[in-house]
């Protein structure tokens, strides 16, 4: 970072100091309020900051109103906050004086001879590692807003207190908070949720919560990602499975799931055997692989499965289609000699960037290290990222790395695409496996006719095909390209007149394959097309005399508006250059 931005939002570590001292500007105007309110945490996020608290009355949009006032005088104010540390046990009397509960256990949890540091800002003073900015003044008092307050467990724990969770965010100019809003604003209008229910996708019922219900259009949809996914992967010379949905517990020991995933699992008993419901595919692409013996000539060998998982959330995590309880993964796992792993890496990248850039996703690249958690040797996860590592470079791009959070089983890349209004997205994944073969026992002739262990290689593109269906709801607003979009023309009869020369058209193009209907309401045609444009039909066909007269269709494209009129033949061509050439319009 060059000095001139050290101190700018450019920097994120400013950025997060900024936020962290409002979250503290925050917590003092609450303690001004209402001296009653007793604080837990307040970290800054990766936009803005949040503070839970435990108060005597739920907070309401007018006392959020009041909190922003008086955070705005405090900046006024230009308080000078101070750093200064105390021995635990003072430490603990000190919070205990000041009739700080949540405080006080924190204190009491963290290690001996750990480093206990408070912050003061006036007559306000909280526990914090900081760091923060020097003078309450260096925050721009008129460009800072709260956002929303939420219930949550005091340390995610739903047996002990719960907490109001306030959210808010500030910027150092004015104009960058309005930006700011107006983003959340159209983020709003995108909800996939909301679109989803608008346009017919999907829904949730409270029967099945977090288990999404397909509709017609959403069936079309989903459908349609999935006859690309397999053109895609018959390209690129991938095999295509199916597994069962049901196995044993003990293939699941076997892979360590049990041990590491269980209460993320549905199990049940069958013949007084214990079962899980799959909540991956991967074990399942590994008994395929076990059918019968390998060589090296037929690796790497390529299993494509778009499987049906099943994996238990929380109910306060669910979250429309990027949250849900069941999901179609576009799985894949590729058994290979460790002497493939960098060409094969490469191929999956190239793979990944041909599907991306058709749904113009710009994306960047996260190496996720080996965590806590983990099976297999220090050594076997050091090849394994570096592996990944070279891989990347060996074809000129760049990645970052995300310490601690690789798979248990192995290191992983991740893909964080970037929507149209910025928003990151984690979608593909390309996770290295050192160790499930070994577990499996799975083996490969050599050249010189000797058994090898193979490398597990378990990649996806979209995530899964319900997250990714909320991504691009949100990224297109609803408005999905044509060869993507549920129905793709909308044909409008000005008169009754105009029916039967509607059906002809009609059954021509859903002949060439377009999806294609008939609006034949008894509405005006002004309203027609409104009703389309809301339906974000990319193509409509106003067709009354004239173009009976003249054998002639008058499309009009909901961001392009009138095409003036034209020969069938002249729309045929451009409608289906739409759809083969998967256009972004």
């Amino acid at each position: 970072m060059a000095e001139d931005n050290k101190y700018t939002f450019e920097n994120e570590e400013y950025r997060q100091t900024y936020w962290h001292t409002c979250s503290h500007i925050m917590a003092q105007a609450v303690k001004r309020l209402w001296p009653e309110v007793k604080l837990a945490i307040g970290p800054s996020i990766k936009e803005g900051w949040y503070y839970d608290m435990l108060a005597p009355f739920a907070f309401t949009p007018e006392h959020m109103e009041k909190i922003e006032d008086e955070m705005r005088k405090i900046c006024k104010e230009n308080i000078k906050l101070e750093r200064f540390e105390l021995p635990r046990e003072e430490a603990i009397k000190f919070m205990e004086e000041k009739e700080e509960p949540f405080k006080v256990e924190l204190i009491n949890d963290l290690p001996e001879g750990e480093t206990i540091s408070f912050y003061k800002q006036g007559e306000f003073t909280d526990l914090c590692a900081g760091p923060h900015l020097d003078a309450t003044g260096r925050v721009k008092h008129n460009a800072i807003k709260l956002l929303t307050c939420n219930a949550a467990y005091w340390r995610g724990d739903s047996n002990r207190e719960t907490l109001q969770r306030i959210y808010g965010i500030a910027f150092p100019k004015k104009e960058m908070l309005e930006e700011y809003i107006e983003r959340i604003e159209e983020a709003k209008r995108r909800d996939h949720r909301k679109l989803g229910k608008e346009l017919g996708l999907f829904a949730f019922r409270d029967e099945a919560p977090g288990f999404p219900f397909y509709l017609p259009n959403g069936m079309v949809l989903k459908n349609t990602l999935i006859d690309y996914w397999r053109e895609v992967h018959k390209k690129w010379d991938y095999l295509e499975i199916s597994t069962p949905q049901i196995m044993k517990r003990t293939l699941w020991e076997t892979s360590g799931h049990w041990d590491h995933y269980k209460e993320n699992m549905y199990t049940t008993v069958i013949d007084e055997e214990d079962y899980a419901i799959k909540p991956m595919n991967c074990p399942g692409s590994i008994l395929v692989y076990d059918l019968e013996p390998h060589s090296y000539k037929d690796l790497p060998l390529r299993y494509g499965e778009l499987g049906h998982v099943h994996r238990h959330e929380l109910s306060g995590a669910l979250h429309g289609m990027f949250r849900v309880r069941c999901f179609t993964q576009d799985d894949a796992h590729i058994l290979l000699a460790k002497e493939q792993i960098t060409e094969e890496v490469v191929r999956i990248t190239q793979l990944i960037d041909e599907v991306y850039s058709v749904f113009n996703l710009p994306y960047k690249i996260v190496l996720s290290t080996m965590p806590e958690d983990h099976i297999g040797t220090r050594e076997d996860w050091e090849k394994a990222e570096n592996a990944l590592a070279d891989a990347i470079t060996s074809i000129g791009k760049t990645y970052e790395i995300n310490p601690g959070d690789g798979a248990f089983y192995g290191p992983k890349l991740d893909f964080h695409v970037t929507d149209s209004l910025g928003r990151v997205w984690q979608c593909g994944t390309c996770q290295l496996d050192y160790q499930l073969p070994g577990r499996f026992n799975l083996e490969y002739t050599d050249s010189n006719s000797e058994k090898q262990t193979p490398v597990m290689i378990h990649r996806v593109v979209f995530g899964s095909i319900e997250r990714f269906i909320g991504v691009i709801t949100e990224h297109f607003a609803g408005a999905f390209p044509t060869w993507l979009a549920p129905v793709q023309v909308k044909i409008l009869p000005v008169t009754d007149r105009a029916l039967d020369y509607a059906k002809d058209i009609k059954a021509k193009l859903a002949k060439q394959g377009v999806r294609v209907e008939i609006d034949s309401r008894n509405e005006k045609t002004g309203k027609k097309i409104r009703d389309a444009q809301m339906e974000k039909v990319p193509y409509m066909l106003v067709v009354g005399d004239r173009d009976i007269e003249n054998s002639t269709v008058s499309p009009r494209h909901r961001a392009e508006g009138d095409l003036g009129a034209m020969s069938f033949e002249a729309f045929s061509d451009i409608i289906m250059e739409d759809i083969n050439t998967k256009a972004i319009k």
